[in-house]
């Protein structure tokens, strides 16, 4: 269930980034300027790598034990978060390649759930 919402949250974070600029000159007149603030897009990473760690947590803890949808939702998380250190040019390939990294991050997690919930617990401890 984290997983799923953390999918979610990484394609409405995507969908934020991408977007912005086009809506950027509607939002002071509907009252949301503030979305436009990189202090608004760094909370709402930060949130959202905390919800992608609790969820792969659970997942590590219960069932698979593997680490590495952890290093694939902290690399999606850094590319997020060094976009505005390169050109505007590029800035849409490092949303696309962060958001794809923190969703592949949740969907092993879910599929290597899923698969050591139906093997019996020596084989998901390997």
């Amino acid at each position: 269930m984290l997983d799923k919402i953390g999918i979610t949250a990484t394609s409405l974070c995507a969908l934020h980034c991408i977007m912005l600029p086009i809506l950027l000159p509607l939002l002071p007149l509907v009252g949301l300027s503030f979305l436009a603030d990189h202090t608004w897009e760094h909370v709402f990473l930060l949130m959202t790598a905390a919800l992608g760690t609790v969820a792969l947590f659970s997942g590590f803890k219960r069932y698979h034990k593997r680490l590495y949808p952890f290093y694939l939702l902290y690399l999606g998380v850094a590319l997020y978060w060094i976009k505005h250190d390169f050109s505007e040019d590029v800035e849409a390939l490092f949303i696309i390649g962060g958001a794809s990294l923190i969703i592949a991050a949740h969907y092993i997690n879910i599929k290597l759930c899923e698969s050591c919930k139906q093997c019996d617990e020596e084989v998901c401890q390997l």
